[in-house]
C-alpha cells in the first residue's frame, strides 16, 4: 500500500502562482510513476501531468503545457505540480496518483494509488 496526501491548494488570484506537494509513504516511492490529475465541478476527472521514476522524463496535457511543471524528489518521497499563470479555469480538485507498472501513463485506470485531492481555487 501507498499512503498519498496532497497539499498546498487553496484560493489564488487569476495570474497568481500555487505549488502542490504529494507526500507518499508505505512503500519504497522511487519505484513509483507518479501523476497528477484534476476534476473541475460537474467534469469528468483529467490528466494533468506525469513524471518518471528518477524524475528525468515528463509528460504533460496540452493544455497546461508550459504553465504546469511537475517535478519529484525522491529522498523527500514527494511529488509536486508547480502552477504558473493561474486561469480561473484550472479551478479544480487536484489528485496525485501512483503507479507501480512501467511507464508513464495519462489514463487515471493505469495508476494504482490516489490521493484524497485538494482544492485549487482561482479567482477572476
Amino acid at each position: 500500500q501507498v499512503q498519498l496526501v496532497e497539499s498546498g491548494g487553496g484560493l489564488v488570484q487569476t495570474g497568481g502562482s500555487l505549488r502542490l506537494s504529494c507526500a507518499a509513504s508505505g512503500r519504497t516511492f522511487s519505484n513509483y510513476f507518479m501523476g497528477w490529475f484534476r476534476q473541475a465541478p460537474g467534469k469528468e476527472r483529467e490528466f494533468v501531468a506525469a513524471i518518471n521514476l528518477s524524475g528525468s522524463s515528463t509528460h504533460y496535457a496540452d493544455s497546461w503545457k508550459g504553465r504546469f511543471t511537475i517535478s519529484r524528489d525522491n529522498y523527500k518521497n514527494t511529488v509536486y505540480l508547480q502552477m504558473n499563470t493561474l486561469k480561473p479555469e484550472d479551478t479544480a480538485v487536484y489528485y496525485c496518483a501512483a503507479k507501480a507498472s512501467y511507464g508513464l501513463a495519462y489514463s487515471g485506470s493505469e495508476y494504482d494509488y490516489w490521493g484524497q485531492g485538494t482544492q485549487v481555487t482561482v479567482s477572476s
